[in-house]
């Protein structure tokens, strides 16, 4: 069991990091430029997807890239495709329930109950993290075999 949670941590914590900051940044900027508790919360959303799973996909392209030189095979358009599935459906379910309206609810909500935009900003995104991840991280195990092996094109 330890290894997979450094496994998981290995995987989601650079992501998580980088997410925390767009999601900080894009909420402040906009409920600057708008006054808007909901378009900062939508803000913050959508930023902090945008740089989770960039990243995540970057490393997912990058090991895969890595596995198949190894191999003396090229990493094709076809292989990307693979990448994007995996990740489709590692969280796929999990992000739905997300992004529209678990995480958006939260960061409009948190600020207003708390008084402080910030914290509850913060504090909407560490919840929302743990509906997120619980199913996430079990399809990442149920697909792991099947959809992250890139050593022969599907």
């Amino acid at each position: 069991m330890k290894q997979r949670v450094r496994e998981w941590l290995r995987r989601y914590l650079p992501a998580e990091l980088l997410s925390v900051v767009a999601t900080l940044a894009a909420a402040g900027l906009v409920m600057h430029a708008t006054r808007s508790g909901l378009r900062a919360a939508l803000a913050g959303t959508w930023a902090g997807n945008a740089a989770y799973f960039g990243l995540l996909l970057a490393q997912d392209v990058r090991l895969a890239r890595q596995l198949r030189h190894r191999q003396g095979q090229a990493y094709t358009w076809r292989t990307f495709g693979q990448n994007l599935r995996a990740l489709a459906v590692e969280f796929g379910p999990a992000e739905v329930l997300d992004s529209f309206l678990i995480r958006p609810a939260l960061m409009y909500l948190l600020p207003r109950w708390l008084g402080h935009f910030a914290a509850g900003i913060f504090l909407a995104k560490l919840l929302a993290d743990v509906t997120f991840y619980i199913p996430a991280i079990l399809s990442y195990e149920l697909s792991k075999k099947r959809l992250r092996n890139f050593t022969d094109e599907p």
